[in-house]
Parts: structure tokens; sequence; C-alpha cells
């Protein structure tokens, strides 16, 4: 009888597989991670700018639109990137309320905001001014309605 030493294909390929799968795993747990750290970031950004925004407007009314780059000139944001998504709008409907309006956010995103009431808004919508509900497809906006 012949003796064998070593390894054999199979038992290496079953120690691949195994640390592929570690790999993977690991890397699945690092994006979850690193998405809650940016939606916090976001939320704790978006609230920050609308204390900012009543204290600049609150007694004077706020404007119609609401210039990002006069936040700027103001201190009261650092620059005109929005804190998640693609972009964002600040909006004064009338004197008593305003509007941070963030656009561009995908299905995950929009639910984390609408799901997390945001203690400082009055309302928070998606899409539309009657809907509460993010679309599975394509981007989504959410709005924060403030007082």
């Amino acid at each position: 009888m012949r003796e064998e030493s070593g390894r054999s294909l199979i038992e290496i390929v079953g120690v691949l597989a195994l640390g592929v799968a570690m790999i993977v795993a690991g890397y699945m747990m690092y994006k979850t991670i690193d998405q809650r750290q940016k939606r916090l970031i976001a939320s704790e950004t978006i609230e920050d700018v609308a204390k900012k925004v009543k204290i600049l407007y609150e007694y004077s009314g706020y404007p119609d639109t609401i210039k990002l780059s006069d936040l700027v000139d103001a201190g009261a944001i650092s620059n005109q990137i929005a804190p998640i998504g693609t972009g964002w709008k600040i909006t004064g409907p009338d004197d008593e309320t305003f509007l941070i309006k963030i656009e561009g956010l995908s299905f995950d995103e929009c639910e984390y905001f609408i799901i997390k009431k945001a203690e400082w808004a009055e309302k928070v919508y998606a899409n539309n001014e009657n809907s509460s509900e993010c679309k599975t497809t394509g981007k989504n906006s959410v709005f924060f309605k403030a007082h």
C-alpha cells in the first residue's frame, strides 16, 4: 500500500470556500455599519441645519427659497453638499414653516428617514406631501417640515 502525504484537492477547495464565505460575511457587516454611520451623520447634520435655519429666519419670516449659499455665507453650514443623497433644497412655503428636501435617496435611505421620525420636524414625508411610502425603483425624496 502506498502512503500519501499532504492535502487532497477537496480539502483545499473546502478551506478556500470557507475563507471566501468569511470574507463575504465581513464585507457585508462592514457595509451595514458604514451605511448606518452615514445615515446617522446625515440625520444629525439635517437636524443641525434645521436649528440654524430657525435661528436665522424665525423672527424675520422664512423666504420662499433659502439659498444654500446664504447659509454658507452666514456660517450656518460649511458647504452646499448634501449630507446624503444627490442634493438638497430648503424652502419656506410660508412665514412660519420651512421644508428641507433631500433628493436622490435609495429605497433603504428613504425608509430610514420615514421610520426614524425626526423629533425636531413637525412632519416627515416621502416624494409628495401626502405620502409616507418610498419608491422601490428609482430615486426618492424626503421632506422634513419644521416650524
